[in-house]
């Protein structure tokens, strides 16, 4: 059986780092806002709940016709 090569040399020496990103001050209200922008940005036409239908087609049907129309707001 041949001998496995290393697909890296493991005796180089690591390369130089570009850039660093600081971490936020308020790391708590960084996220706090980052969840509020998401929960904007990620709003279903819709509410949540449990929808129930005779078949496929009909969920799809009503499916569509949220997602198509025009939001308000």
């Amino acid at each position: 059986m041949p001998s496995v090569e290393p697909i890296i040399n493991l005796d180089d020496p690591v390369g130089k780092t570009v850039g660093r990103r600081a971490a936020p001050k308020d790391s708590l209200g960084y996220g706090l806002n980052l969840q509020k922008t998401l929960n904007e940005i990620i709003r279903l036409p819709f509410p949540k709940g449990v929808y129930r239908f005779h078949t496929h087609e009909e969920a799809d049907e009503w499916l569509m016709m949220h997602l198509t129309k025009s939001r308000k707001g």
